[in-house]
């Protein structure tokens, strides 16, 4: 173990560059899981068991998804326009 980085900071390698990520398919499965437990929440309402809390929960990461589906579309748009 070299000490001479903790001792003196130039004498650290340079940090790697961070990766690009494509979030779509991460927020696209996110959203596609919670669609599909309130698509199942709406058939237990309907067969009279009460799931109301949870239809929210669903609800709310639904849109939350697809609140974020939107964000990435817009922050990818920006990197690709400063990228030129």
């Amino acid at each position: 173990m070299k000490i001479a980085p903790i001792i003196d900071p130039s004498a650290r390698k340079p940090s790697p560059k961070p990766v690009r990520v494509d979030l779509r398919k991460v927020f696209t499965f996110g959203t596609a899981l919670w669609a599909i437990a309130l698509i199942v929440c709406i058939v237990l309402l309907a067969f009279g068991i009460n799931a109301e809390r949870a239809q929210t929960v669903c609800e709310a990461g639904t849109v939350i998804g697809v609140l974020m589906l939107v964000w990435e579309h817009f922050d990818r748009w920006d990197y690709r326009r400063l990228g030129e």
